[in-house]
């Protein structure tokens, strides 16, 4: 028997007498050591070199163990390391505290290493600590030794008061460490050996080194983005509390790094709430007061139904949501959205005969805010920023499963289903703005009527332009002609009518002029059947193959009245749709939410800011992200920071909720003999 007679495993001292018998786990995580410097993980140490065998043969009887396979082994591991036995400091050793094994593994660790230099090395045994974990002594041994490495500290081995006879320290490598030191080096890396034997012969040696040091963390965004999830609420709670009490004591972490160790790095779980904040002190104060201030970027709870995978519609505003610098932000900090918006600009050049980007953010000394209201100027700029948001959003894995545009938005959606190139469809948005600035000025009203109550009372001069929800119409003409329109339903209905702050009567007679050059533009592309579904502006349902390639259909789309109404029915009907306008403002979200069949609970949100609101464009943008994932939305967080070099940090893990399952014990029934008369034998 191995088993110590005191209850005390005396690794290597002349009083061991024996092992402490147990159980336990252990688990590492193994990962190339390239591809986990590519990955910014936390490397705790490297495996340099390991080996195993089998001294079965070699040995006087089955749980003998034996010098010669043991140091064979560690032999082989280092020359698999490649590195001196002499810049081996420290090695974990097997250690059981047996009479018979301790001195047979010193002599096997003395012969493998095979030096003239004495006592450079110290040895340990966890053993001391927690006795013999059985099948995970082994896995033990090595994670003590990792620890060791990654605190730079020499263990102590307990309960070492005189060395075993048996063993030749003074004249060997070795010396048994006894105080926790710390783990000097000579100018070369920190290594460790880590040794452990089975009792049938198996034989296995590890060779550690410290892990690499790794630079630090690239600048990131201003902004960052949080994310705890958890399957229950209680979890969640927990979890924020936990994450809390961890930053408090290292107010130096890299936020960015902690906000990407929990996207990366952890599960999303059904019970979801993010953070968007700048500072780790504003995330502590945030999280601990679990404040859900939306304007500043707080904390938001949400859950998740498992059940049902939300496919996101991408809404693409029309005239009118335009405004200087929209995007600004965006296009200084995210190279994809600037990339999109600077060739967009640059194959406009000839088109526009200026600089798109000068109209977009214009020097703030030059008097040229009003420029990007001309619509010459202000349908190429929408179309130029939809698409660069569509084309971020979709780099960070946000696919749109349809889509909808507002006028001069549809080019957008079927500029990104493929019925137009970028190139054509920059050239048809270009002319298509350039024609209709050259008709005569005109208006346009809002007017609290569905279609069926306005129809009845239009006349020569007044079209119905517009439906954005279906209690209320637009209608355009001229000037003169809409005031004198709007006085009449004041006068006889009493109803109070919104004049909108346009240059022209869009989608009305006055653009019938025109036509006939806008279809010779038309005409001069391919245009090619839609490979992604979007609902038409023109008839309000989806759109057909023969309607996207027929360049009658965008002279219709020109003149015709915008059913945008109609085509919100289908997207908002359904519950599972997460409606996300993709352009300046919240106008269309607007509609959506305005909706009469709107579902109940249905996720509907924008991308870019409001003019009014003083905000910054990344940390608004981030927010959404966010919002689409409390929604249940996949990220691609490995294209999100694409352009950044992150490292995982060591933070709290998942705080699972023990609850115990005991079956409580019932009264057992006992039954005794029953005496009864004589009847005979049986």
């Amino acid at each position: 028997m191995i088993l110590s007679p005191d209850g005390h495993c005396r690794a290597f001292d002349a009083k061991a007498k024996g092992t402490v018998p147990g159980n336990g786990v252990g688990m590492v995580v193994l990962k190339r050591l390239e591809d986990a410097l590519a990955d910014g993980d936390c490397i705790h140490a490297v495996i340099k070199g390991s080996h195993i065998n089998n001294d079965a043969s070699a040995k006087m009887s089955y749980t003998a163990p034996s010098v010669s396979g043991q140091a064979k082994v560690i032999e082989e591991a280092l020359a698999m390391a490649d590195i001196d036995p002499e810049t081996v400091t420290y090695v974990e050793a097997h250690g059981t505290g047996t009479s018979l094994g301790d001195p047979i593994e010193m002599a096997a660790l003395t012969q493998a290493f095979n030096t003239e230099r004495k006592n450079y090395c110290a040895i340990g045994s966890v053993k001391t600590n927690l006795g013999h974990l059985d099948a995970a002594a082994g896995i033990v041994n090595l994670i003590a030794a990792v620890l060791a490495l990654k605190h730079q500290l020499m263990p102590p081995s307990l309960h070492f008061e005189t060395p075993n006879p048996e063993i030749d320290f003074a004249n060997s490598p070795f010396f048994v460490n006894t105080t926790l030191s710390e783990w000097k080096t000579d100018g070369f890396p920190r290594r460790a050996g880590v040794s452990a034997f089975g009792v049938g012969g198996t034989n296995a040696h590890v060779v550690l080194e410290e892990a690499p040091l790794v630079a630090h963390s690239e600048k990131s965004r201003a902004w960052q983005l949080l994310l705890l999830s958890a399957k229950t609420e209680s979890a969640l709670e927990t979890a924020t509390t936990q994450l809390v009490e961890h930053l408090k004591p290292h107010p130096d972490l890299n936020l960015a790094d902690v906000a990407y160790t929990y996207q990366v790095g952890r599960q999303a779980f059904n019970h979801r709430r993010m953070l968007v904040c700048q500072t780790l002190e504003g995330a502590m104060a945030t999280l601990s007061s679990h404040s859900q201030n939306e304007e500043d970027f707080k904390a938001l709870a949400s859950m998740v139904d498992p059940k049902k995978t939300p496919s996101v519609v991408f809404m693409f505003s029309g005239q009118g949501a335009q405004y200087v610098n929209m995007g600004l932000a965006l296009y200084q900090t995210e190279s994809i959205f600037r990339e999109q918006v600077d060739y967009c600009a640059e194959c406009l050049k000839p088109y526009l005969y200026l600089d798109l980007r000068m109209v977009l953010y214009p020097d703030p000394s030059q008097n040229e805010n009003q420029h990007i209201n001309q619509t010459a100027l202000s349908q190429p700029a929408l179309f130029v920023i939809e698409y660069a948001l569509a084309q971020l959003w979709m780099s960070w894995g946000i696919q749109p499963a349809a889509m909808i545009g507002h006028s001069i938005g549809e080019y957008v959606a079927a500029c990104l289903a493929g019925v137009l190139t970028l190139d054509e469809a920059l050239v048809l948005v270009a002319a298509r703005g350039r024609l209709m600035q050259t008709m005569p000025s005109g208006t346009m009203l809002a007017v609290p009527l569905t279609e069926e109550e306005i129809r009845p009372l239009l006349n020569n001069n007044i079209d119905l332009a517009v439906i954005n929800v279906p209690s209320q119409s637009v209608v355009s003409g001229p000037i003169e002609a809409v005031e004198q329109f709007a006085a009449q339903l004041l006068a006889e209905r009493g109803l109070e009518c919104q004049s909108l702050h346009t240059s022209h009567a869009f989608h009305s007679a006055m653009m019938s002029p025109i036509l006939p050059s806008f279809l010779e533009q038309v005409q001069k592309v391919s245009l090619q059947a839609p490979q992604m579904p979007y609902l038409s502006n023109v008839t309000g349902t989806w759109i057909k193959t023969e309607e996207a390639i027929d360049p009658n259909y965008w002279v219709r789309h020109l003149r015709q009245t915008v059913r945008f109404a109609d085509g919100l029915q289908p997207l908002v009907k359904e519950s599972n749709y997460i409606l996300l306008e993709v352009g300046p403002g919240r106008t269309l979200s607007t509609f959506a939410k305005r909706h009469p069949e709107k579902s109940a609970g249905q996720v509907v949100l924008t991308s870019l800011r409001h003019p009014k609101d003083e905000l910054s464009d990344n940390g608004f943008l981030l927010n959404m992200l966010g919002q689409l994932w409390l929604a249940g939305v996949v990220v691609d967080w490995a294209a999100y920071y694409g352009e950044e070099q992150r490292q995982r940090l060591p933070l709290p893990t998942y705080p699972f909720e023990h609850q115990r399952y005991w079956i409580k014990s019932k009264k057992l029934l006992i039954l005794r003999p029953l005496l009864l008369p004589n009847v005979g034998s049986l």
